[in-house]
């Protein structure tokens, strides 16, 4: 029989052997016990056996339910039954230094690289950031640096392997990875591109491994990709959000973020990097939310486009800009078709355009206020 509240299996007919070895090994911890839980645990509506289980120090533990509980919970007849089994999850291992999560595939020299950031698993509307590092991939001639080891990262329950089946027979699997590869953008400046899958566990550890690798080849600046559902039109270029850990960085001309929600392994690499003295920001394109679920290539470009001013890395963006536009064509004959979608339409056009009008003004007011605060620097030395 199995019961909810413990997560275990009752097998009856080993019910001597588990009796005595569970008497042995509760009489042998009384003193530990005692602090938490009664000698001998029943499962009980009113209390958790999780808790003095994990005091005790067992994933794996024997116990007693009594006839009273075994009734409760679905009925045996014997007086007591043993219970055995594994309390919760086991705990994935963690890596002695972060340089075991991954294997150097050579050292090559780089000169001043820029990191790019984008691992799947996390917010990705029409994957657009996807598509931005395919493309940057397709341009780069990349050359693995390092592999990380999934086994100690990824739970292949959730991201579990693909498997090829050529008339009837598996042929072999494809495992997810994680990689960092080196190349060049399209002006000779070198580039290291971390991609793959986003890990599931020791989020820590791979954070410490990758600043590690950023520091041995001297990254100067970390850029991650993104992109995520907003009140945009189709219409208008795709808008790109910053997040940073400074504010200097957060101000790289495009729109800076305010809003709390759950961070992706992306917003964890941006902090670590900053904590180890190298620059990092998050660039995010946005993406119409009533097409969030298709391929946009509009935001893509506008990710490939923004990485000029915010790393200077330079890549051919025209097959994104004729896709984009082909997707943009595609998009108007649908909105044509229902006078709703035109008016749906129309309102995110004019709170697009007010926004833009508004940044703008505000642009205005600071570049004054920058002036007069010049100004006032410059009549202060004369003066002395």
């Amino acid at each position: 029989m199995s019961d909810r509240r413990v997560g275990v299996n009752v097998d009856l007919g080993q019910l001597n052997a588990t009796v005595g070895l569970a008497d042995h090994f509760f009489k042998d911890r009384t003193k530990r016990l005692a602090r938490t839980a009664p000698l001998s645990p029943e499962v009980d509506d009113h209390r958790d056996l999780v808790g003095p289980l994990n005091d005790i120090g067992l994933k794996r533990c024997i116990s007693y339910i009594s006839h009273r509980d075994a009734q409760r919970s679905g009925g045996f007849s014997n007086s007591r039954a043993a219970v055995y089994g594994v309390v919760g999850e086991e705990p994935v291992a963690r890596p002695a230094r972060p340089e075991d999560l991954y294997t150097l595939h050579g050292s090559p020299t780089l000169q001043d690289p820029v990191l790019l950031i984008h691992l799947t698993g996390w917010i990705d509307a029409g994957l657009c950031a996807r598509e931005a590092t395919e493309t940057i991939l397709g341009q780069i001639a990349p050359v693995t640096v390092a592999e990380f080891e999934t086994e100690w990262l990824l739970d292949h329950r959730a991201r579990r392997p693909t498997m090829h089946i050529v008339e009837g027979v598996n042929v072999g699997l494809d495992w997810p990875e994680i990689t960092l590869v080196s190349g060049r953008d399209a002006t000779g400046n070198d580039v290291l591109v971390l991609h793959g899958a986003e890990p599931d566990h020791n989020w820590r550890s791979f954070c410490d491994a990758v600043v590690s690798l950023s520091q041995r080849f001297g990254v100067r600046r970390v850029i991650g990709l993104g992109s995520y559902p907003a009140s945009s039109p189709h219409t208008r270029p795709s808008r790109l959000s910053v997040t940073a850990a400074t504010p200097d960085l957060a101000s790289l001309g495009f729109t800076p973020a305010t809003l709390d929600v759950p961070a992706g392994m992306q917003a964890a690499l941006e902090m670590a990097h900053h904590a180890a003295g190298i620059e990092s920001v998050g660039l995010w394109a946005q993406v119409p939310h009533y097409i969030s679920g298709a391929h946009y290539p509009a935001a893509s470009l506008a990710l490939i486009d923004g990485l000029v001013g915010a790393a200077g890395v330079v890549l051919d963006s025209s097959q994104l800009a004729a896709d984009a536009l082909a997707t943009r064509n595609r998009l108007d004959d649908l909105v044509d078709d229902d006078s709703s979608n035109r008016d749906m339409l129309a309102a995110l056009e004019k709170q697009y355009d007010d926004l833009v009008e508004a940044e703008a003004e505000m642009a205005t007011s600071d570049d004054l206020t920058d002036e007069l605060e010049a100004f006032l620097r410059s009549q202060n030395d004369t003066d002395d």
